[in-house]
């Protein structure tokens, strides 16, 4: 399932740093994770974190990209087991063991196997029937692949591939957050491939920081469907809505996913997600794993999650495009 970039950045930009009322405010941008970044400090002093936004970026690609060969987990990928992952590795393994188990198992990091088979994924697309399905199964599950007490990943199989790519955008925002609290910074706005970290405020305007949600409707030109202060908190979403596909028989919309669980894939009606969650690694994962089940299961699964807020645009029985928004979400629409 493809991610979009979902979100629009509603920020005024000084340059590189500009100075207002007694705050510095800082403004960096660049492409890393196979996107790009947009981050905003307001500090009390002049700083420059460039290096050490930088050092994240490449980290994290050192630990979890699976485009980077020498990576560690493209060397668990080629059947490495003798080593010993970082704690980065060991932070978004164990958040994605979690958000597997709370989503009973519609967020799967070795579901990528068969999202090159259907030809969703980057890989050359298979003639699929029920028997290659049952084939490639054996691959998929994360309750098949385990982190040891010495920090190996232990696999079932040695052809079990994993991919943290739905959860790790959303952990490398959180840990240049984790950058900028250490360095005391009170005021900051960071955006990598449209998922965010918000922490504070815009001071320099005197408001909350404001962000945009695609209106999925709109092919063309990008306009925002609704805007919210973001306090506090990480966003992230995902959607498939540019690419849905409309029974002509019914008229109504529909996006292709893989059900991790059969193999197969099926149509939903679930056009995009939203989430608020308190760090992007898990508002990230969630909202992957919303766009894989059914509508009904979304809805439940929020409501029996007390942590996340969740804004869904969705399909409905008459083709018709619908939103559906939690309280908490409802409280953060600009009006």
């Amino acid at each position: 399932m493809r991610k979009w970039l979902l979100v629009i950045l509603i920020i005024s930009v000084c340059g590189v740093s500009c100075k207002k009322e007694g705050n510095f405010r800082s403004d960096y941008s660049g492409g890393a994770l196979g996107t790009s970044y947009n981050i905003v400090v307001i500090s009390d002093e002049k700083i420059n974190v460039q290096n050490e936004i930088d050092s994240v970026f490449t980290v994290i690609n050192r630990s979890l990209s699976t485009y980077i060969p020498n990576s560690d987990i493209s060397k668990i990928n080629n059947g490495d087991t003798t080593l010993v992952v970082d704690h980065m590795f060991q932070e978004v393994f164990k958040l994605a063991k979690d958000i597997h188990l709370n989503t009973r198992g519609f967020f799967d990091p070795t579901v990528g196997t068969l999202v090159n088979a259907w030809g969703f994924g980057p890989e050359r697309q298979i003639t699929m029937d029920s028997a290659k399905v049952d084939s490639l199964l054996q691959y998929v599950g994360f309750d098949k692949v385990s982190l040891t007490a010495e920090n190996y990943v232990k696999k079932t199989a040695p052809n079990i591939y994993i991919d943290f790519n739905a959860i790790a955008k959303g952990y490398s925002i959180d840990r240049l957050a984790t950058m900028l609290d250490a360095k005391g910074v009170q005021n900051y706005l960071i955006e990598v491939g449209g998922e965010l970290v918000a922490k504070g405020k815009n001071t320099l305007k005197g408001k909350s920081w404001v962000v945009g949600i695609d209106d999925p409707e709109m092919m063309v030109d990008r306009k925002a469907k609704i805007l919210i202060n973001l306090n506090d908190r990480a966003l992230a979403s995902s959607g498939n809505y540019r690419k849905f596909r409309i029974d002509n028989s019914t008229g109504k919309k529909y996006v292709h996913t893989v059900n991790p669980k059969t193999g197969f894939t099926q149509i939903s009606n679930t056009l995009a997600v939203t989430i608020l969650a308190d760090n992007c690694a898990t508002a990230d994962a969630y909202a992957t794993a919303f766009m894989a089940m059914e509508l009904d299961e979304a809805f439940k699964l929020v409501a029996e999650n007390e942590t996340l807020e969740a804004y869904i645009i969705y399909s409905d029985e008459f083709g018709e495009t619908q939103e559906f928004l939690t309280k908490g979400f409802k409280d953060v629409v600009v009006h």
